[in-house]
C-alpha cells in the first residue's frame, strides 16, 4: 500500500461479472437388467450472482476502489442420472449506507442504497441448460439434445457515496485553513505560500468528517 494512497475514497469504478450457467447434460440409462435405459442428463446449476448491500458498519469505498474486478462463480455441468450442477457461489460486496450505484458505460442510474440491509443485484448469473431427460416425449424418447448454459452479465460499475461535512472551515485565502486541518485532523491538505492552493475537499478518515478548507 502507497503511503501517499488515500484510506477514504468516496468513489469508484470497477467490473463485475456475473457466473455462467452450466451446461445440460447428454447421457442414457446404463445399468444391469435394463436393455432399454431412457434419457436421464440432469440440467446444469444456474450462474452466481453479483450483489451489493448497505452495510452500516462501512464508511468508504476504499476496499472496493483497491479491486479490478468482482466475479461470482459459474454453475457445474448436469450429470449422469438426473443428477444437477451446483449452482454457483453468489459474490456479495458490502457497501456504506448512502452509496449511489450507476452502470458506467450507459450512464444509467441503478439504485441508491440509502437503508441499511439494502440490497441490489447488479450483475445477475446465467440460467443452467436442460439435459436431455427434460426433452423426452412420447414420440422421442430418446432424445439427444441439451442446452448450454447462459451467460452472466458483465457491468461496468462507478459507485458514489454521498457525504455530509460535519465541520466547514470557511475563511480568507491564506488565512491558516489547511494548516488548522493538518493539526486537528490526519488530512493532509497542501499547504504553502500560494495565492490560492485549496484544490477541493478535505477528507478525514479518522472522524469521518468531510471538511471544505
Amino acid at each position: 500500500m502507497d503511503r501517499n494512497e488515500p484510506v477514504f475514497r468516496d468513489e469508484t469504478r470497477f467490473v463485475v461479472i456475473a457466473g455462467n450457467g452450466g451446461n445440460g447434460c447428454v447421457s442414457f440409462l446404463r445399468e444391469k437388467f435394463i436393455s432399454h435405459g431412457g434419457p436421464d442428463g440432469g440440467d446444469g446449476g444456474d450462474g452466481g450472482s453479483v450483489t451489493l448491500e448497505a452495510d452500516p458498519h462501512e464508511n468508504s469505498l476504499y476496499r472496493l476502489a483497491r479491486m479490478v474486478h468482482a466475479e461470482a462463480k459459474s454453475g457445474q455441468p448436469g450429470g449422469s442420472k438426473n443428477c444437477f450442477g451446483r449452482s454457483g457461489e453468489d459474490c456479495h460486496l458490502r457497501v456504506p449506507v448512502g452509496t449511489q450505484v450507476f452502470d458506467a458505460e450507459r450512464g444509467n442510474f441503478l439504485a441508491d442504497l440509502a437503508i441499511p440491509g439494502q440490497t441490489i443485484v447488479v450483475a445477475r448469473g446465467g440460467r443452467g441448460g436442460r439435459g436431455n431427460a427434460r426433452f423426452a416425449t412420447s414420440t422421442n424418447q430418446a432424445p439427444s439434445t441439451a442446452h448450454d448454459g447462459g451467460d452472466g452479465e458483465r457491468r461496468v460499475l462507478r459507485l458514489e457515496l454521498k457525504l455530509l461535512a460535519d465541520v466547514g472551515i470557511v475563511g480568507l485565502p491564506n488565512a491558516g485553513k489547511s494548516t488548522l486541518l493538518r493539526r486537528l485532523t490526519s488530512a493532509r491538505p497542501r499547504v504553502g505560500q500560494y495565492r490560492v492552493c485549496d484544490r477541493g475537499p478535505r477528507v478525514d478518515p479518522c472522524l469521518g468528517a468531510a471538511v471544505q478548507a
